[in-house]
């Protein structure tokens, strides 16, 4: 391999000149034409932006010998055949006011003419009107009448047989046709009322009827699974709507290969979307495990710029800080919902957010005592004499404690399990109607045992509910302290001796365009020096973590997003710690009445699904699944 030479002489040198257009072509071919799937990509835009209501894909040999793209849309007028294979030759903007608020998936007039510059194209098409169709082929210019319906075919065959090189880097016959159907489904997910099919060598090999609704498409592209696995999403303020489906988090993936997100129905891959999901399941998600969605962001289109890369892939908004908090919030609100109760729905009916049918009494005490956060002299210590355990209790008090010890309601909430002593039979029949009332009211159904001081087996209408006491209960703790949080304004306390680091001209300047915005996240954070800056107040409840990094990582994300996502983070797990503390710990012996007021307590929770580290907290196993283990049936 030869070095690139250190310098030239005045013969050595090439003049200036302009390129020929062939070569300007393939330049930009290069950048809109990575593979077949963006070949198909490009087609199905244009075939969308005429308004076909059927697409159909055909395939030879991965995409490599022929794509071919069928629709019925409006068509192409003769006059304006020859024109579509022009470079930045366009129907779509005519204007800079159009480029700015553009609303067609198409619109930058290469994508034509950079295929025919790397492949054999041909378009037969019809216009709406029209008596007869024509077909243009790609190399000779030649346009000739044919017989056609209304709309249009391209075809490409050979692709890159003008540029031999790019070929050897494409991958199998198998691969590059996963690629295509990839690209075929994500325009599917984004157009429900239009129909697709994919033919592969002569055989069909995916097909989506157009769909009525967008679930319906979802469950059609994705899986039913999919959709059962997920809860809808549906968030809409100021300019910004948001809508889809966003997956619980027992759903997640190693992967993140079930992830779709669309910005005014254009496929995107975006920063500042990305951020905002992860941020809405870092509370709910364990490890590194990855969601799926299918989000749909709706937003005026001067709000957003399209025309970032060739591929149209990425946008810009104007403001990613809004943006990001509409669908930060959207999907927490959609994950808040504890989803037990979909375990007893009827089938085919919709799931709702089950504590809303089961609230609490409205002189239910199980409140524990309000906590002031801004005190450096509470200690994660004093949540276990909030809970005493049992074997510290003095043995006469022991019985009267059973049901108050934890929740003093316990005993009010488990009253109509059993029917008392000596009851009339008329009572004992009401009784235990109500007690049948209450277990179809209750999703996680009413505890029956505790299983080796870990685990609370409860039964409901389903069958066996499995409970992870100590994870439940730390959900519970958990969620409790952030709302009496969420109620009081962020503290400052500030540092006895200011933390200084060197800061970056990005965190300089940072700090000089947010000095209004810092103090209300808790920080005080000045210039010290030119380059040097100064951590003088940290927010209270963080007083005892590092102020620089915590600073550090404020300015990294306000330069991007809502940097108060930093504070909350570092909140929430000095939270999560104090509630582990607080929470019932394992082997420690619940009498029924307190076992019911946890799933109880459960039902009535947020995010109560999950621990605060991303774990399950319960599982349903229903009769046919315990008949199967017995064999029962067979």
């Amino acid at each position: 391999m030869s070095a690139l030479p250190t310098s030239i002489t005045p013969s050595e040198r090439r003049p200036i000149r302009e390129l020929p257009d062939e070569l300007i072509s393939q330049i930009a071919a290069g950048e809109v034409v990575e593979r077949p799937a963006s070949v198909v990509r490009e087609l199905l835009d244009n075939a969308l932006d005429a308004g076909a209501s059927q697409i159909t894909v055909r395939l030879a040999s991965g995409g490599v010998r022929l794509i071919s793209v069928e629709d019925d849309g409006l068509g192409i007028p003769r006059e304006e055949l020859t024109v579509a294979l022009r470079r930045h030759a366009t129907s779509k903007i005519a204007s800079l006011n159009d480029l700015e608020t553009v609303g067609t998936m198409g619109f930058r007039g290469e994508a034509l003419a950079a295929i025919n510059a790397i492949a054999e194209l041909s378009i037969l098409s019809r216009f709406t009107g029209s008596d007869t169709a024509f077909a243009l082929d790609g190399r000779t210019g030649e346009l000739r009448p044919v017989a056609r319906s209304t709309g249009t075919t391209v075809e490409v065959r050979e692709l890159f047989f003008a540029t031999p090189a790019r070929r050897k880097f494409l991958k199998t016959d198998a691969t590059e046709l996963a690629h295509c159907i990839e690209a075929v489904r994500r325009h599917a997910l984004a157009r429900p009322e239009v129909g697709f099919s994919v033919w592969h060598d002569g055989k069909l090999v995916e097909q989506w009827r157009a769909a009525t609704t967008r679930e319906q498409r979802l469950a059609d592209a994705l899986s039913d699974e999919f959709v059962a696995q997920s809860v809808a999403v549906y968030r809409e303020g100021g300019p910004v709507r948001v809508v889809g489906r966003a997956g619980i988090p027992d759903a997640a993936r190693s992967r993140g290969d079930q992830q779709f997100f669309y910005v005014n129905g254009r496929f995107v891959r975006d920063k500042v979307l990305s951020h905002a999901v992860r941020s809405a399941y870092e509370d709910v998600l364990h490890g590194q495990r990855q969601p799926i969605y299918a989000l749909y962001l709706e937003i005026d289109p001067a709000r957003v710029d399209v025309n970032v890369h060739p591929t149209k892939i990425e946008v810009r908004f104007r403001d990613g800080r809004e943006v990001h908090q509409a669908v930060r919030h959207a999907i927490e609100d959609a994950l808040a919902a504890p989803r037990a109760g979909d375990a007893v729905a009827p089938a085919g009916a919709a799931p709702q957010p089950f504590f809303k049918q089961t609230p609490l009494p409205s002189n239910a005490s199980w409140a524990q005592p309000a906590i002031n956060f801004t005190s450096q002299e509470r200690g994660a210590g004093d949540f276990e004499a909030m809970w005493p355990r049992r074997s510290e209790q003095p043995a006469q008090h022991a019985a009267e404690s059973t049901a108050s010890s934890l929740w003093p309601q316990a005993s009010a909430a488990a009253a109509t399990f059993q029917a008392p002593v000596g009851l009339p039979v008329a009572a004992a029949n009401t009784e235990a109607a109500a007690l049948a009332t209450n277990e179809q009211a209750w999703p996680l159904g009413r505890a029956l045992a505790q299983l080796q001081g870990i685990y609370i087996l409860a039964e409901n209408s389903q069958g066996l509910v499995i409970v992870d006491m100590h994870a439940a209960h730390e959900r519970i703790v958990y969620e409790r302290l952030k709302t009496q949080l969420d109620g009081a304004s962020i503290s400052s306390q500030p540092l006895l001796i200011p933390a200084t680091f060197a800061a970056t001209p990005q965190e300089v300047a940072t700090v000089e365009a947010c000095a209004e915005v810092l103090p209300t996240l808790g920080l005080e954070i000045t210039p010290f020096s030119a380059r040097t800056l100064a951590v003088r107040a940290v927010p209270g409840t963080l007083a005892d973590g590092d102020p620089v990094e915590l600073a550090r990582s404020v300015l990294a994300e306000l330069g991007q997003h809502d940097a108060s996502t930093v504070v909350q983070r570092a909140q929430n797990e000095l939270l999560s710690t104090m509630a582990c503390h607080g929470a019932v710990r394992a082997n420690r012996k619940l009498t029924i009445d307190e076992m019911n007021a946890l799933l109880r307590q459960m039902e009535a929770t947020e995010r109560s699904d999950q621990c605060n580290h991303g774990r399950p907290t319960w599982r349903q196993l229903s009769v046919r699944e315990l008949d199967s283990l017995f064999m029962r049936g067979r």
